[in-house]
């Protein structure tokens, strides 16, 4: 397909020929069959084959040793020529190419924030761009550009204006059912519901008051089987038959110090919204209150009497939005096309020598559930991921897969320090029809993965984080959740 004159490496000046730097490429995009070709490969005349990275079928790899030098390359797929354009990329006469700059020290790239670049014959060296040049850890082919200020207030400015110009209706499905919990329901009842219709919460309908006032959610579960486990506990298991979710609720204000000056139990306040409330009001709600959802409550009285309950929405539904309203126009952002490891988003695990950052939790399959509960409420976490010796990912355990533990009161059953993960895990694995549905709880990417595929991939339904793995080994490198994102997009 291409020219055999077209331009091969050009060495760096004071750099032999023969200097050779391992480099992987990478097509996350899918195919049957898929090469790798370019000016480093015989002048486009050797196809080099690529291979799916373990547990990630959807992305192919291939390790090429390349000398330091101005390079273009392309991808064919299942029998096309087709370029990535994530990545910097060329137009000449021979279509569209990637193009990639490889300095003397393999640890540099170039930084190529402009879409396109003159290409050819003549293309030539950005001395004003190699002053900008970042350094990057995983060794790959992708060139981590440095996001300014600028672009960076830029991008959010605009994501920021379309949120407010836009109401929680816009979340509101056509069709849908909506789990309440009467707060005079015993507490076991109440978790049977839960695991019965696959939902990790529900909002709480106080008869009494005539509104909403609260909402039931896996961690309430978690805290109660703790309870439970303590011996100092006045929550026995026999009590659960008969404790009510407002006896628990108020016990819990209690254990917390939620006290006014009388002694009695303060409430917590339902965090909620209206349809015509703007999202990005919302959004900051998620952030501020920590909440994994805000209901969208609706009342035609001013007072407030007789509240519809219309939806429970979630940063995925705002995210969806986003990506919808971007789609066609995310080049016009810089942030969306740089990679999450070029941007303080998510959680890593700390380098060698790093002590500033937050440590990342895991757990091996054979940690007790009692250690993984604890860890779920001391770290403040959602969900740890389970690896093995090596911290390559196995799994990942949740604070929503406790409710299987409501399925035949398995809980009454079980010692939480003997029970260990793995076990835990394989309880619940009922819960899910087949493997795929499975699958879809354990979603992974890469850190070359630019933030606009990491945001379409959390805006999926039921898709709350992201384990960032190293291709091949799986090995954990940090989680990037929705939360993380929006305390990225909004600043």
């Amino acid at each position: 397909m291409f020219a055999t004159n077209m331009d091969s490496a050009r060495d760096v000046v004071g750099v032999p020929s023969t200097v050779l730097i391992p480099m992987r490429f990478v097509w996350p995009y899918g195919g049957r069959s898929v090469f790798l070709s370019g000016s480093f490969a015989r002048r486009w005349s050797e196809l080099i084959p690529m291979t799916p990275v373990e547990g990630c079928p959807t992305v192919f790899q291939a390790i090429y040793s390349v000398t330091p030098g101005i390079h273009q390359y392309k991808f064919f797929v299942d029998g096309e020529w087709r370029y990535d354009e994530h990545q910097p990329y060329a137009n000449g006469e021979y279509g569209l190419v990637n193009t990639m700059v490889l300095p003397a020290d393999p640890n540099f790239f170039h930084p190529n924030v402009t879409p396109e670049v003159t290409s050819g014959s003549n293309m030539e060296e950005d001395t004003d761009a190699f002053q900008r040049l970042v350094r990057i850890t995983d060794g790959t082919s992708n060139a981590v550009p440095r996001i300014s200020e600028a672009d960076l207030q830029g991008s959010r400015h605009r994501i920021s204006v379309f949120l407010s110009a836009h109401t929680t209706y816009e979340l509101l499905p056509e069709s849908g059912k909506v789990v309440a919990l009467d707060v005079d329901l015993p507490v076991k009842q109440a978790f049977h519901i839960l695991h019965e219709q696959g939902i990790p919460m529900a909002p709480l309908w106080d008869f009494s008051k005539g509104q909403f006032v609260g909402v039931l959610s896996a961690l309430d579960f978690i805290l109660i089987l703790r309870e439970l486990g303590n011996h100092g506990s006045n929550l026995t298991e026999e009590e659960l038959e008969t404790h009510t979710i407002a006896a628990w609720k108020e016990g819990k204000s209690f254990l917390n110090g939620q006290i006014d000056g009388h002694g009695k139990a303060l409430p917590r306040r339902l965090i909620h919204a209206g349809p015509y409330d703007n999202l990005k009001d919302v959004a900051l709600k998620f952030l501020q209150y920590e909440v994994a959802t805000v209901p969208i409550i609706h009342s035609s009285s001013e007072d407030g009497s007789f509240p519809q309950l219309l939806h429970l929405a979630s940063l995925s539904g705002i995210l969806k939005c986003i990506c919808r309203y971007f789609r066609h126009c995310a080049s016009s952002l810089p942030i969306l096309q740089a990679p999450i490891c070029a941007l303080p988003v998510g959680t890593w695990v700390p380098e060698i020598g790093e002590s500033n950052r937050r440590s990342l939790a895991m757990l091996r399959p054979s940690a007790s559930l009692s250690a993984a509960l604890n860890l779920l409420v001391q770290a403040q976490v959602s969900s740890i991921p389970v690896v093995d010796d090596n911290d390559s990912l196995l799994d990942i355990y949740c604070r929503s897969d406790i409710t299987a533990l409501a399925k035949d009161r398995a809980y009454a059953h079980i010692n939480l320090n003997e029970m260990t993960i793995h076990q835990a895990l394989q309880l619940g694995q009922d819960s899910y029809s087949s493997f795929e549905q499975r699958s879809q709880r354990c979603q992974m990417c890469l850190r070359s993965d630019s933030l606009h595929k990491v945001m379409e991939r959390l805006a999926n339904p039921g898709v709350r984080r992201l384990v960032i793995v190293e291709a091949g080994s799986k090995r954990v490198e940090g989680v990037v959740s929705l939360s993380d994102v929006f305390k990225f997009l909004l600043g």
